[in-house]
Formats: structure tokens, sequence, C-alpha cells
């Protein structure tokens, strides 16, 4: 009689440790195979339009120094008043008053020996014309002390939305750009809009030297504000 072969234990331990292993590893290959997912890219693009600047802003002061804060009180207010009255006559230009202080004037050895004041009126109009007129005339007795110039509202919103198609397309374009380079289609996962808008600087142009105390209007050119939208966002390649 022939010896029989002993028989393989049924549940083999080191049989089933090699099943878990195998199929521990490819649940983990499955796994990462889709949390891979689609690419993603990060894009960037920008426009701009301008606006041209039709709102105005002017400061005009009076400032004045005496030895008597009273009277330096009534000089610099009676300029102000004058200059109130003249503007009124310039219903286009909306006027009103600034700020007001006065300060001391000290000694080489630190006592008081003056005061001085200085009180502002604002004036903003969409009329350059008018507010140049009215500006040449203060300036007899008032000095300009600041001038802006920026789109109106109406204005720069419509420059805005001009600039916002043109930065979407923009971006749509670039997109298009990566996705043919990969041979694949792309969607738009994630987009900003942005806005920003740079002013130029008001031209005063030097008006010509007259002997004559009368007024002449204050030569100004409005020029135009640069509005800049950027659309960055995030687009998926399957």
């Amino acid at each position: 009689m022939k010896n029989a072969l002993p028989a393989t234990p049924r549940g083999n331990p080191a049989k089933r440790l090699t099943i878990a292993a195998f199929i521990s590893v490819l649940a983990f290959v499955l796994s990462a195979t889709a949390s891979a997912g689609p690419i993603t890219v990060e894009l960037t693009a920008d426009a701009s339009r301008p606006a041209v600047n039709d709102l105005f802003r002017a400061t005009v002061a009076a400032e004045a120094t005496n030895d008597t804060p009273a009277e330096l009180a009534r000089n610099v207010n009676r300029l102000i008043g004058e200059a109130l009255k003249t503007a009124r006559a310039y219903p286009a230009v909306k006027t009103q008053s600034g700020s007001s202080s006065t300060q001391p004037v000290y000694s080489k050895s630190g006592k008081i020996e003056a005061w001085r004041m200085r009180s502002e009126l604002t004036l903003e109009s969409a009329d350059m014309a008018h507010l140049s007129e009215l500006l040449g005339k203060l300036q007899l007795t008032l000095a300009v002390s600041g001038l802006s110039m920026q789109p109106s509202p109406e204005t720069r919103k419509k420059a805005e939305n001009e600039a916002i198609v043109d930065a979407i397309a923009a971006f749509k374009a670039r997109a298009r750009i990566v996705a043919d380079s990969l041979g694949k289609p792309y969607t738009i996962k994630q987009l900003a809009i942005t806005t920003s808008g740079r002013i130029t600087p008001p031209m005063m142009r030097a008006a010509a030297k007259s002997m004559s105390y009368e007024s002449a209007p204050m030569p100004i050119e409005a020029g135009d504000t640069q509005i800049s939208v950027t659309a960055s966002g995030q687009i998926e390649l399957p």
C-alpha cells in the first residue's frame, strides 16, 4: 500500500495572507486612480477701457496771518463769504464749506507773535466750463489748493462693464489655448472679477499773464481714467 501524501490543511494562513495582500494593493491602486481626478489649471487675464473724467472737484482756501485772532477771523471769513456769494451765480457747481483752522505762529524765543488762519471751500461739478470760470474768479482772492477729476459713477460703470466683457473673453481665449495644447476639453471651475482705475493726473495749463486784475477761466484738461478689470480663476480638464 502506497503511502498517501499529507493533505494540505484547509485555510492555510500563508495563502490567506497572500490573497489579502493582493486585495489591499488592488484597492490602493484603484483608490489612487480615482482620486487623481481632473487636471486643474489657474489662469489670469486682464483688460482695460478708458473712461472720460467728467466729474471735477476743487478745493480753494483763504489763508492769512494777523496779530489779533479776532481781526484775522474777520478777514478770512469775509473772503470766504465773498467767495460763496460768487459761487451762488453758478448753480451747476456744488459748493460747501471745508475745513477751517487757526494756528499760533511762534517766535524764536517760543512766544506767540501772530496767528495764522486757513479756511477752505470745496467745489464739485460735472460742468468743466462753469467750474473753470468760477475758479478763475475765485483765484483773485483765494488759492486753489487741490484739483481732482474722475469719471462720474455712470461713466465708470459703463467702462467697467465693457472691460469685464473683454476680460472674460481674454480668459476664455487663454483657457482654449491650454485645452487645445493638451488635446482636452475644458470647463470653468472658478472665476473672479476685480476692477481698478488709474486716474490721469489733472492738467492745469498756464494762463497768459495780464497786468489787469480781471479774472480769466482756469484752463483745465480733463483727460481720462483707465478702468482695468482682471479675470482670474480655474479651469478643469478631464
